[in-house]
């Protein structure tokens, strides 16, 4: 006897709550499921369904069966599909959610290699600064920055950034490049807040850490905007350097301070998905993919590891 078959037929009918109708949804006769189901009795010495001509409900025992059934029948199932999963070639539709700035700095420029390696996925990038509920919108992963305390969700680290000073070789030119931190209380400093006022960047130096009160004539919520200020040349800004790798690459922003550690220096970012017994092949192939891209990559100036990070605003002050 077929036991793992006739637990199949037996779940199949408690869920369409009828022989007749379990048989149309798995393509079989009556007759050949009411036989399973009654040979499947006669193994187990006990009756798993009350029968009446009007209804049909399950026994004392055969709720007990179909409990311990259906844990039975989905560990087979995800035991199957884990194992097969391992092998299978990376398909279908892989839906991937991230802060603009990431997806623009990071993802994009990763995906070439990575559709080029699994031509049989396709790409549906979802790029927001809003974090996103992965269920509802359907995304199968999510790049996202710092740590996470979403504990209903697997995080896998795949890098990390550092944040950098710069500014435009025009201002640069005009103001003077910083040589230490005490030069930025002299100098133009565009920062990260809604109003007017002072942020506290930190710096870790030979003679320790120092802390800088710092403003300047522009004020934004927006890395992007930011950027555009200083490419613009009205000051400095301190941003993560995922922010601001194109304008790195293209020299129109040039990195200031080297010999100084910004203070937090760097954060983590991740790749989260949502739990499950197994990781699509699709899924497991993006995560690695991105990770050993990040190892690699040294788009920095002068050649440096490029490690990305989330925005990480300095302190403020009123």
């Amino acid at each position: 006897m077929d036991v793992y078959g006739a637990m199949r037929t037996f779940r199949q009918v408690v869920a369409s709550e009828g022989f007749a109708a379990a048989a149309r949804q798995l393509g079989r006769a009556t007759s050949s499921v009411s036989r399973q189901i009654a040979e499947l009795e006669n193994e187990l010495g006990v009756r798993l369904f009350h029968r009446t001509t009007r209804q049909l409900s399950l026994t004392e025992a055969g709720q007990i069966y179909h409990e311990r059934a259906v844990r039975i029948l989905d560990e087979v199932d995800e035991a199957r599909l884990a194992v097969a999963s391992e092998e299978a070639e990376p398909s279908g539709v892989l839906r991937v959610a991230m802060p603009t700035a990431i997806g623009r700095e990071i993802v994009a420029l990763a995906l070439p290699g990575f559709l080029a390696r699994h031509p049989a996925v396709r790409v549906v990038l979802s790029m927001s600064d809003l974090l996103v509920d992965m269920v509802d919108a359907r995304v199968d992963v999510a790049i996202r920055v710092g740590r996470q305390k979403d504990s209903a969700l697997i995080a896998r680290k795949i890098g990390e950034s550092r944040r950098v000073v710069c500014a435009s070789p025009a201002y640069l030119e005009q103001a003077g490049t910083p040589k230490r931190p005490a030069d930025l209380e002299h100098h133009n400093c565009l920062t990260f807040r809604d109003h007017p006022g002072h942020n506290i960047w930190s710096f870790l130096g030979p003679e320790g850490t120092e802390e800088l009160r710092v403003s300047g004539n522009l004020f934004a919520r927006s890395a992007d905007a930011l950027a555009a200020g200083a490419v613009a040349g009205l000051g400095l800004i301190l941003l993560p350097d995922w922010n601001i790798g194109i304008e790195l690459r293209s020299h129109r922003l040039r990195a200031v301070l080297a010999d100084y550690e910004v203070v937090p220096a760097a954060s983590p970012i991740y790749a989260v998905y949502p739990p499950s017994p197994y990781v699509p092949p699709k899924v497991r192939a993006f995560v690695d993919f991105l990770r050993d891209h990040l190892r690699t990559d040294t788009h920095a100036e002068g050649g440096a590891e490029k490690t990305p990070t989330g925005l990480m605003p300095s302190r403020l002050e009123p």
